[in-house]
């Protein structure tokens, strides 16, 4: 809650030494003479975007102390970071904007130079697939944006642009330290007449700070933009990443119990790898005068692994045969399949004083496939209970098996209008229409085989006033309305026999309605973006754990909140910047009506500062609150149990400059804060069948110290 944001907490906040801009020039950026993609898909001046949009420059990247994507967009975007596994290298982080708590995987779009990589399941980005040092800047757009960019914007759109320009860039960087952690990047960024090649790779390995969370990951990116004169352009983008981490599991009780360092005792041995290939390629062309022609598509290719030793030992089989709720029949090994591809075509027409127009169409095709395998103790397991070569009554040949396979088929059109009224105010709107045909089959232990085939529509629109009325100040007002389709693995839930899946079936897509009232407002060397919100969702996917499976809540729900950033040259040495959200989401209907939305913080707040103490010498750092939030829970608990506490981190470093060389000290957590970014409370898997509900979390790291070099070549 807000008011256990305690007085040295706030004072810590406001006046601690902090971080992640270069110069005051970058930190007082123009909305004048920015440029961003996310508002239309169409390169445009930030002014003229009526949303709460910020950006993250590559300078900014470069002097933080991040060395990862969610680091970047949680100690410079301010954004709130959910990761289960914690580590240095951020694997597995979700990213939640709008207030969605555990589904925020599913309402928060990551692009990639406008095209999307989230996943058709419910795991999180492959951020390691990007090698931060391809990034030029990160544009953060909060709010619905399905009119642009149809399913899944929701809560709010992270834009990832690689497009560097022709602007050589040849560097190298390493960084070094606590938990034997090593980070390596690399970008050759090379222009030859019209010709631009970028070669960008990174490599990351950890042993982790908890038992069983080792990590590593591997990625490599390959661009070939070729420019044709004016402002047309074709490009290809190549890209490969590997990642492997172990999984140490949940602390059982509540934040702050227990062996933090422990791995729970069924996930020892466990983890997961992920190998993830793909292309993407996009097309500029100006049409003469008045028509610009965009063409952009996809192909990307997951395979994961993952594997469960417990479920191979005599352990798992621990339990009584007539008491069959501590039998959890479990694979071992687990593995996923899947493809995507993506092709959008899309038509820009500026039409003068009668304002623009564009038209876009995007198809989408997706499949996934998993299959498991069972040990000779689950098998034996199946016996004991059920005897020989029958489950539930039913007859079934051992050994036991069990995999699913959905397929997606998307197709949108949507059209955005831009209508200047009179001097300094606009009016935007646009409106988009999608159909989703998903077709799931499987074979599971329990009910056997299971099909379904549904096809469901939705419909975005978004109308908007900007009203520009001073040079470098304006406000807007604006309607939207977005949607999310179901994920493939939201059609499968548990069976309430033990631990396997069974078929839930196809669900139909959210929707959300907000209104928003914003604006952008530059003084001198400052700038303050703000957004007021209230949306209302309808037929939102969550998980019922009543029943076991996933469905469409049939209670609204509704959010409400304020999002600033501020930015601030106060000296020529030193710079200041400022964010944060208060926020609400809760039932708004039903036998919940007025609880909260579990894992949805009300406060975040974020602080950041850089101070040159000499040409060569600068000092810096950020910190971030996190107010207190409910456990992932059954809405029927909430009355009775605590509430996660909340929490302050802070990060600092000293940077040296010496000719092409730089070399920084960062120390991460600073205060040493015990916290967690995840918990919550369920039916708890115990030792020799001691199982029972209770509270759980995934505890973050502890204080760490890194050392860090890098080399720019001329």
């Amino acid at each position: 809650m807000i008011q256990q944001f305690s007085k040295k907490k706030l004072a810590l906040l406001c006046s601690a030494t902090l971080s992640i801009i270069s110069s005051p020039t970058l930190l007082a950026q123009s909305a004048q003479n920015t440029l961003v993609v996310s508002g239309s898909r169409f390169e445009e001046n930030l002014n003229e975007v009526p949303a709460n949009v910020q950006v993250i420059t590559r300078e900014e990247i470069s002097e933080s102390s991040s060395t990862n994507i969610p680091d970047v967009l949680s100690q410079i975007g301010g954004l709130n970071v959910r990761n289960t596994n914690g580590g240095q290298l951020n694997l597995g982080a979700s990213i939640d904007m709008g207030g969605y708590g555990v589904t925020s995987n599913s309402t928060t779009l990551v692009l990639v130079d406008g095209q999307k990589i989230n996943p058709i399941d419910s795991s999180s980005v492959s951020w390691e697939s990007i090698p931060l040092d391809s990034i030029n800047r990160i544009e953060i757009l909060h709010g619905g944006a399905s009119v642009q960019y149809g399913n899944g914007a929701v809560g709010g759109v992270i834009n990832i642009i690689t497009n560097g320009g022709k602007k050589d860039l040849n560097q190298v960087s390493t960084s070094y330290g606590s938990f034997n952690t090593l980070v390596n990047n690399a970008i050759f960024r090379n222009t030859v007449e019209q010709t631009t090649v970028q070669l960008s790779a990174n490599t990351a390995n950890s042993n982790g700070w908890r038992q069983n969370s080792a990590a590593n990951a591997y990625a490599f990116d390959a661009k070939v933009t070729q420019a044709l004169g004016g402002k047309d352009n074709v490009y290809a983008d190549v890209f490969y990443s590997y990642s492997n981490q172990q999984n140490p599991g949940g602390v059982v009780g509540q934040v702050g119990q227990g062996d933090a360092q422990a791995a729970k005792f069924n996930n020892i041995g466990s983890g997961t790898s992920a190998n993830n290939t793909g292309i993407r390629a996009g097309l500029a062309k100006e049409l003469g005068s008045t028509f610009n022609l965009e063409v952009d598509g996809f192909y990307s290719n997951k395979t994961t692994f993952f594997t469960q030793p417990y479920y191979s030992t005599a352990a798992a089989g621990i339990g009584d045969p007539d008491n069959f709720q501590y039998q959890y029949i479990s694979p071992s090994f687990t593995k996923f399949q899947g493809w995507q591809g993506n092709f959008t075509p899309r038509i820009k027409g500026d039409f003068g004083s009668f304002g623009t127009s564009i038209l876009g169409y995007e198809f989408n095709k997706a499949s996934q496939s998993s299959s498991n395998s069972f040990s000779s103790v689950m098998n034996q397991t199946a016996a004991n209970v059920y005897g020989p070569g029958s489950y539930n009554g039913s007859v079934a040949a051992l050994p036991l098996q069990a995999g699913a396979n959905a397929s997606l088929y998307n197709q949108s059109v949507y059209f955005i209008q831009k209508l200047p009224i009179t001097n300094g105010i606009e009016l935007n709107g646009g409106y988009r229409y999608q159909t989703q045909s998903a077709t799931a089959s499987g074979t599971d232990i329990w009910s056997g085989a299971a099909n379904d085939s549904q096809t469901y529509t939705a419909n975005a629109g978004d109308i908007a006033l900007n009203f520009k009325y001073l040079e470098g100040q304006r406000i807007y007002i604006k309607w939207n309305q977005s949607y999310r389709f179901p994920n493939i693995d939201e059609f499968w839930g548990w069976s309430k026999n033990g631990g396997g899946s069974t078929f839930g079936g196809i669900l139909r897509p959210q929707t959300a309605q907000t209104y928003e009232l914003g604006g952008n407002w530059q003084v001198l060397k400052s700038n303050l973006t703000a957004s007021i919100f209230t949306s209302v969702s309808q037929n939102e996917i969550m998980y019922n754990p009543t029943t076991y499976i996933n469905s469409n809540s049939p209670y609204n729900i509704n959010r409400n909140g304020i999002i600033f950033n501020g930015l601030t040259a106060v000296t020529p040495k030193l710079s200041l910047g400022a964010g944060g959200t208060v926020q609400h989401a809760f039932y708004a209907s039903g036998p919940y009506q007025n609880q909260a939305i579990p894992q949805v913080p009300n406060v975040l707040l974020n602080a950041r500062a850089t101070y040159s103490l000499t040409s060569n010498w600068s000092v810096g750092g950020v910190v971030n609150y996190v107010g207190s939030q409910h456990y992932d829970a059954s809405p029927v608990y909430y009355n009775s149990l605590a509430i996660m506490p909340s929490y302050t981190v802070a990060d600092i470093y000293t940077n040296y400059k010496y000719g092409n060389w730089e070399t920084r000290l960062t120390i991460k957590n600073v205060g040493n804060s015990s916290y967690s970014t995840y918990g919550g409370y369920g039916f708890v898997t115990g030792p020799n069948s001691n199982n029972a509900n209770n509270y759980f979390y995934y505890p973050n790291d502890p204080r760490s110290v890194f050392v860090s070099a890098k080399y720019t070549f001329n």
